[in-house]
């Protein structure tokens, strides 16, 4: 376990830290990595599945092969971070559901029999842990910068080819820059955004 002793508050989570366009050279240790997944594992997914899969592209030959594979006014985004994290959904999790569903042994023969309904179920639940990991990055006292503007189907083959690895999401983490992220935008009020029933 890292030091503890100086990450944020739950403001500095959602609202003093938002999007990184561009990083100082400060290394990602591996610990802060680590520790991030820890905290991201957590997010609620149905039947416990736990789609979502990471790959962290931290050398300088995995950025060389990464880089062409998004939108071009990604590239120096990307380029500028320690760590490029490809975050993707696995249509096979079904097979850790005796490990992580064992209440509910025939959860993983009942999927294994329905390709549609398990690619949808990675799909979801892996985006609703990619929101988790990036606020996981954040608390860990990091930066993220996450992109949707990637050829997905360039990544898979890339990366992922043969495998059950269906890219979702990237995202940039390090430590934003001076000027390396925007004034934030408007966010919606309580009032326009919520209503009570």
């Amino acid at each position: 376990m890292i030091d503890t002793g100086n990450q944020p508050t739950a403001e500095g989570i959602f609202t003093d830290r938002h999007t990184a366009y561009s990083f100082t050279a400060e290394p990602v240790t591996d610990a802060e990595l680590a520790h991030l997944y820890e905290l991201a594992k957590f997010a609620p997914t149905a039947m416990n599945s736990q789609p979502l899969r990471i790959t962290f592209v931290r050398t300088e030959a995995g950025k060389q092969r990464l880089l062409p594979l998004l939108a071009e006014g990604n590239r120096a985004k990307a380029e500028s971070a320690p760590v490029i994290a490809i975050l993707a959904a696995d249509t096979d999790f079904h097979e850790h559901l005796p490990v992580l569903l064992p209440q509910n042994p025939s959860a993983k023969d009942g999927l294994a029999a329905n390709d549609e309904r398990r690619a949808q179920m990675a799909l979801n639940n892996a985006w609703l842990q990619s929101g988790a990991f990036i606020l996981a990055v954040r608390a860990v006292g990091l930066d993220a910068g996450p992109m949707g503007g990637i050829d997905a189907a360039g990544i898979d083959q890339e990366f992922f080819a043969g495998t059950s690895l269906k890219t979702i999401l990237v995202v940039n983490i390090g430590h934003v820059a001076d000027g390396g992220s925007f004034p934030r935008n408007p966010r919606l009020s309580f009032g326009d955004a919520v209503s009570l029933a």
